[in-house]
């Protein structure tokens, strides 16, 4: 015999019902005995405790709603009964809501529902279901009977959720089906009855219950629950989109993810399987193929260490603590002494080996009570004050992870905590039995979903290693750096199982948001037509409130404004990878304050691209630093707009010629002077120094004007070309002094012993920057370790697809280093 249950979902329409007899024929033909346990359609026990409050209030719009629980049910005995049928079903669904219909007027008359009464208004939900559902399958060929669970389920009369008679529930449902063997039995679920006759309820959820209790009374083979989902999953999908379903897991495992909040399963249901052995599998109506979740007393030694990760969505810590806990006697027993006298329940227990606190975890609307009671009981030692007033936290979450397996493997709350640390999440109390069987953390309310995600790709998916980028700007480097995450994607994915999700863009003029990512074939698309205004303020609050984990906000501009929340990332504990160099050279405080609150965090704040664009700089610098070397002097041709005007600048050219041309080709700011000027280049010279541990301001770079002051005094850029025109032979007679010399002209930026300087130097073919060509930079160190020979690095210094590629590889660096 096996027991079979259906939850309101899975009877919520005519249609769902005609799947249910469909999967029952298959069962009936293949010679299986069963019986099966139904829920009231779904929506209709809401409908009902919402009529009897209305009732109970004096407010006539009850009748409203008794309208449409009638109708509901008319309507699907018309949609599955044939007419000889429907004759036979009518009659006695207009004489249900006609004693409903009575009751409910009793109600409104006397204003006042008591917990007796709307037992028997719900018990109308699971009897109508159930006696239609019954009455269509012998409709369509099965030999089915209507039972009233009042008959078989005896209980006491603690209305609302009633304790249930065990000896006497198995001893009646035994005779019941052995007196009715050949009949499949279509059983009402979460009603009962005291001994008396009088209904009762199991709680909600109870129609699982129900199903648990045949099944023990009939020594059943297996008990099958069928909802909406494809069993027990991994996680909660409404907050977790990558949970899948457990093939298998024990009674404990089962019950320690029913109290942490898996909804498709509840706790009583389990106590007579677990005292049976009876093997539970939770399956779904909507996908009846699927396996499911079993549920059994044999553990799967050789699955994951922890079955699930769950939570419970809202709870208050108090804790109560003071030196006159200190190696007291019956301090703990005192105090849940008066929680258990308050009915408060407690949730979660945690106690340090000091003995000087104790912490628990309670339902936030007890909150009040348990701490008045508690205060009560040690109002003694409160007034001599030797403990504290309880301190109660309200905002909070607790998330556990679940599975028997843990036991054998060490490291695992190693990993839990370090999945946290790394997304930023505190936590603020943790509890573990001894059985190893969960261990629980209590964490900021707001904090709920990320942890549950980074747990979740920590012990499930730590083959795959999940980014989810905000990114600011997607003109010429932005939008090559996606073209870029695009190409690469399925490399990433199949070589480094890393998979890159931008969840948040934005440009000048609007901005969008796809916390499960955007689809980067139609991204200009789907920016173009989002209506969220651009507003960089609300894009990093957005950021925030998404909240998700293993976040990376990547600023592809050069803009002050959006440098200026650098800080307020970092302290949200998201990494900031950029080419934006505002943020690192200016002040020197506020550099060392960012490179702080990273740490702090225990998040990345990478800059490479700074520097060289996709050259390895400041990764090499920092590395012999590192290392133990010592750096004596860094030489550099830091700007690969002035690395082309020099490099280019030869015998029968015109340096004003050459500017223009590096403009045209967008080497240089659309003003050249801002290159020319050397302040870009200073920029640079400034991070590398305060990289090299000097705390450098831009006042102390020594840069060396090389335009003539009519340039630098022209209104506007086509005025400056013109007086530029005119200096020609200005730049002519240095560049032929250095040719008569064997020499060309390089800007170069030094670090040399602390002293910063930027200018335009003659170099002979002895010097690395000689053989320099189109926009090449070069960094020279030397170093006590690379004295003689100094450490070169050289390679293109600007360029879209080269700083993308400098922002892509820092990207992934991040993911490396957050997993």
């Amino acid at each position: 015999m096996k027991v079979l249950k259906f939850g309101g979902s899975s009877v919520a329409t005519p249609e769902r019902i005609q799947a249910i007899a469909d999967i029952l024929k298959r069962y009936y033909a293949n010679g299986e005995k069963f019986t099966v346990v139904f829920s009231a359609f779904g929506g209709i026990t809401d409908l009902l405790l919402d009529m009897g409050k209305l009732a109970a209030k004096g407010d006539e719009n009850y009748r409203e709603k008794f309208s449409a629980f009638s109708s509901r049910h008319f309507e699907a005995a018309e949609a599955l009964f044939h007419e000889d049928h429907l004759s036979e079903v009518m009659p006695v669904l207009e004489k249900n809501h006609e004693v409903l219909k009575n009751l409910l007027h009793g109600v409104f008359l006397v204003r006042e529902a008591s917990k007796r009464t709307m037992d028997y208004v719900l018990s109308f939900g699971e009897r109508n279901s159930t006696f239609i559902i019954a009455n269509y399958f012998r409709q369509e060929g099965l030999p089915t009977a209507y039972l009233d669970a009042r008959k078989v389920i005896k209980t006491d009369k603690t209305f609302g959720a009633a304790r249930v008679d065990m000896e006497l529930t198995e001893k009646t449902i035994r005779q019941y089906y052995d007196a009715h063997p050949n009949e499949i039995h279509i059983v009402t679920g979460f009603i009962a009855a005291d001994k008396g006759g009088l209904t009762t309820t199991l709680g909600r959820g109870g129609s699982d219950y129900s199903a648990s209790l045949l099944a023990s009374g009939l020594d059943a083979e297996a008990i099958e629950i069928w909802t909406d989902v494809d069993g027990v999953l991994t996680a909660d999908p409404r907050k977790v989109s990558k949970a899948f379903t457990i093939p298998r897991m024990t009674y404990a495992e089962a019950m320690e993810m029913s109290h942490f909040g898996a909804k498709v399963i509840y706790p009583p249901t389990l106590m007579p399987a677990l005292k049976k052995q009876i093997p539970l599998t939770i399956k779904n109506t909507f996908n009846p193929d699927f396996a499911g979740t079993l549920i059994s007393d044999e553990a799967d030694p050789g699955g994951h260490a922890v079955k699930g990760i769950s939570s419970i969505n809202e709870v208050a810590l108090l804790t109560l603590s003071g030196g006159g806990l200190f190696g007291v006697p019956g301090i703990a027993g005192r105090l849940f002494t008066a929680l258990a006298q308050g009915d408060i329940n407690v949730i979660l227990i945690t106690q340090g080996s000091s003995e000087h606190a104790i912490s628990f975890a309670i339902q936030p609307k007890l909150a009040a009570k348990a701490k008045k009671r508690v205060e009560s009981a040690f109002e003694y030692e409160m007034k001599t004050g030797i403990v504290d007033p309880v301190r109660v936290e309200e905002n909070l979450s607790v998330v556990a992870i679940i599975g028997e397996n843990m036991r054998y493997r060490p490291g695992i709350s190693g990993r839990l905590f370090q999945a946290l640390g790394k997304n930023g999440i505190n936590a603020i109390a943790i509890a573990q039995g001894s059985s190893e069987l969960n261990v629980s953390v209590v964490i900021n309310r707001n904090n709920e979903s990320k942890a549950l995600n980074a747990l979740h790709e920590t012990f499930f998916l730590s083959d795959t290693k999940e980014l989810h980028l905000f990114m600011v700007g997607v003109g010429l480097i932005g939008s090559t750096l996606i073209k870029q995450i695009q190409d690469q994607a399925e490399f990433l994915r199949k070589t480094r199982s890393l998979e890159l999700r931008i969840v948040g863009m934005t440009n000048t003029k609007t901005m969008h948001f796809n916390e499960i990512g955007i689809d980067l074939t139609n991204w200009k698309k789907k920016l173009k037509e989002s209506e969220t205004a651009a507003d960089m303020r609300a894009f990093i609050q957005k950021m925030k409130a998404m909240n998700l984990p293993n976040s990376i906000f990547v600023d592809n501009t050069a803009d002050e404004s959006i440098a200026a929340f650098y800080e307020e990332i970092l302290d949200a504990s998201i990494s900031i990878s950029t080419p934006n160099k505002i943020a690192t050279s200016s002040a020197y405080l506020q550099y060392q304050r960012l490179k702080t609150i990273a740490q702090k965090r225990g998040v990345q704040f990478l800059y490479e691209t700074n520097v060289g664009a996709g050259l390895p700089v400041i990764s090499t610098l920092n590395d012999l630093i590192i290392s133990g070397d010592q750096i004596t002097k860094i030489e550099g041709v830091l700007s690969g707009s002035l690395s082309f005007i020099f490099n280019s600048y030869k015998a029968g050219t015109s340096f004003s010629d050459i500017v223009k041309e590096a403009q045209k080709r967008g080497y240089t700011e659309p003003d050249p002077r801002v290159d020319l000027n050397g302040l870009d280049v200073r920029r640079k010279l400034i991070i590398l120094a305060r990289e090299s541990g000097y705390p450098i301001e831009a006042k102390e770079v020594m840069i060396e004007n090389i335009l003539p002051v009519a340039c630098q005094e022209a209104p506007t850029v086509e005025s400056f070309f013109t007086t530029l025109e005119k200096a020609d032979d200005h730049f002519e007679t240095m560049r032929q002094k250095a040719e008569n010399e064997g020499k060309v002209l390089r800007m170069i930026a030094k670090l040399d012993n602390g002293h910063a300087s930027i200018g335009l130097e003659a170099v002979d073919s002895s010097h690395p920057f000689y053989g320099l060509s189109g926009s090449d930079n070069m960094i020279v160190f030397t170093t006590k370790r690379y004295e003689e020979r100094p450490l070169v690095v050289r390679g293109p210094g600007a360029g879209a697809e080269v700083t993308a590629a400098g922002v892509f590889a820092e990207i992934i660096k991040i993911g490396n280093l957050l997993y």
